[in-house]
């Protein structure tokens, strides 16, 4: 009966310390749900800054296309004003030498005298430069 007696003040006893070994695991299960709570909080934020990430992206995906349309434009007006600009220089340059060869030759068929003289004298320059 001493047995039994003592069996059964220790059941108590083992209940209050059962209780309280499982006390922190319970507050670590209410706080598990605070827990829950926190990492689904994080999640969703998570989820709303890949949403803003793709957004920015788009946008600016959207810019650089203006941008480059607006480059390419102006690249396009450059290369066309460049293109006109050495097409009259071009001209003008055509234009020179038609009026030099024109100078030259009303030169040769006006003095023919002086320009045989002329060319001797040019030949005999370069005969003695390739000489040294």
């Amino acid at each position: 009966m001493l047995n039994q007696a003592a069996s059964e003040r220790a059941l108590p006893m083992e209940k209050t310390v059962a209780s309280s070994l499982l006390h922190p695991i319970r507050s670590r299960r209410n706080g598990s749900g605070t827990l829950h709570n926190i990492e689904s909080t994080i999640e969703e934020q998570i989820e709303s800054l890949r949403d803003e990430i793709a957004a920015l992206t788009k946008i600016a995906g959207k810019q650089s296309r203006k941008s480059s349309d607006r480059i390419r434009y102006q690249a396009a007006a450059g290369y066309d004003d460049l293109l006109a600009r050495s097409e009259d220089l071009i001209h003008e340059l055509q234009e020179g030498y038609l009026r030099g060869a024109n100078e030259v030759r009303n030169t040769v068929r006006k003095h023919p005298v002086a320009t045989i003289g002329a060319a001797a004298a040019f030949g005999l320059v370069l005969a003695l430069l390739a000489r040294r």
